[in-house]
């Protein structure tokens, strides 16, 4: 009598853990991608964001998510008349949406920063350039993530 109680508790057991798996692995994909697609609305005020004239520099498989380097590039002569006056890099899963901010103008000389970032997980980062003349731009580039980082701890 004792072991049919141990396999039943252990039968619950197993039961609950994949339950629970499945609950923290099966989430809706949207999710994500809506409050992303949100972020974006927000930063470009409604705007429409164009793909193109940003090039987003990134390793497509990340071994460590703590210090990832990407370089983003936009084409634009950085003239007076036709400057970016701002770079954002989005992402998909961390906590925080806008990874990183650059202002800029046309005495930069050249639209391209370099900088580390971390990432949580597998995601799909977007960087977003706002030029003078009020477009926005932007490329979306897909990453694995081996290790991940800025994962909050659920204590």
């Amino acid at each position: 009598m004792r072991l049919q109680a141990f396999h039943s508790t252990r039968r619950q057991f197993l039961v609950t853990g994949t339950g629970l798996a499945a609950s923290v692995m099966v989430r809706p994909a949207d999710a994500t991608t809506e409050e992303l697609s949100a972020a974006l609305r927000t930063y470009a005020a409604g705007a429409p964001v164009q793909a193109g004239r940003v090039k987003l520099d990134i390793a497509p498989l990340i071994d460590n998510g703590n210090s990832v380097p990407i370089t983003i590039q936009v084409d634009s002569p950085m003239s007076q008349v036709e400057h970016v006056t701002s770079i954002v890099v989005f992402n998909e899963k961390n906590p925080q949406r806008d990874v990183v901010k650059f202002t800029l103008g046309p005495r930069a000389g050249l639209a391209t920063v370099s900088t580390r970032i971390r990432l949580a997980t597998t995601q799909k980062l977007v960087a977003v350039a706002r030029m003078s003349d009020g477009s926005y731009w932007s490329d979306t580039v897909e990453v694995i993530v081996s290790i991940a980082a800025c994962l909050e701890n659920p204590i």
